[in-house]
């Protein structure tokens, strides 16, 4: 089907990507390659892969290590019919962290899931980041289309400065800013009053969360450095208290 002409399909799944904190795992079973599918909690990398914290002594571990190839279902758990909320499945290969990059991913995942914090220095846990090779986004009747990974993934080849500032920017906003983060939420993006905090921020825009809630609020404007994105935030603000 073709999308009709007011819908944004990379916007649609780049939020789906940014703001679902579970997902259906799909893999290989080890030996025979049947389809095993299993539920798992999920953060966002900078660029907008998916990030997975899982014990090696779990089945779907397993199957990766045997084969990394799999399928990442999110959807919009929208009231109702399930059916009628937007949904997407990635394929593409499971990877394991490492290096450099563990640091900014357990960052990101315990902030999206705090909990994870008992658990997370286990010998047997580790963290996956999917690389996906496509996307099949469902959104409704006319909004049913394949996209590549460049079509909702986030450049961050030129964001170094942004990414290795993100932790204390974040930190800064929920110690200090907490009533600006309300803003965002409540008069930009028309949730409810709540504990809203920063869980995240990349080139493409910020995330909040507060309890079971998350949203994601898009920047009108990529932003790539410290000082871009201080300038955001303040303009966001200014903004939010505008709205009556």
């Amino acid at each position: 089907m073709r999308p009709t002409v007011d819908f944004d399909p990379s916007k649609v799944t780049r939020s789906l990507l940014r703001r679902r904190r579970e997902g259906a795992l799909a893999t290989l079973m080890a030996g025979t390659g049947d389809p095993y599918c299993s539920l798992v909690n999920l953060a966002s990398h900078p660029d907008g892969t998916s990030i997975l914290l899982i014990s090696r002594l779990a089945l779907h571990t397993r199957n990766i290590l045997a084969d990394s190839r799999v399928s990442l279902m999110l959807d919009e758990r929208a009231p109702g019919d399930p059916l009628e909320g937007a949904r997407v499945m990635l394929q593409g290969r499971a990877e394991p962290v490492a290096g450099e990059q563990l640091e900014l991913v357990r960052r990101r995942y315990l902030a999206a899931h705090p909990s994870a914090a008992d658990f997370v220095d286990f010998a047997d846990f580790s963290f996956f980041r999917i690389v996906p090779s496509g996307a099949h986004l469902v959104a409704g009747f006319g909004r049913i289309l394949d996209l590549k990974p460049e079509q909702f993934l986030t450049d961050i080849s030129d964001a170094q400065g942004l990414t290795e500032a993100e932790a204390g920017a974040v930190a800064h906003m929920n110690t200090d800013h907490r009533d600006a983060l309300g803003l965002y939420a409540t008069k930009l993006l028309g949730a409810a009053g709540g504990d809203w905090q920063c869980t995240s921020i990349d080139p493409d825009g910020i995330d909040l969360q507060a309890g079971e809630v998350t949203l994601r609020l898009d920047f009108p404007e990529r932003v790539t450095s410290p000082g871009e994105l201080r300038k955001m935030l303040v303009r966001l603000a200014e903004q939010a208290r505008a709205v009556t």
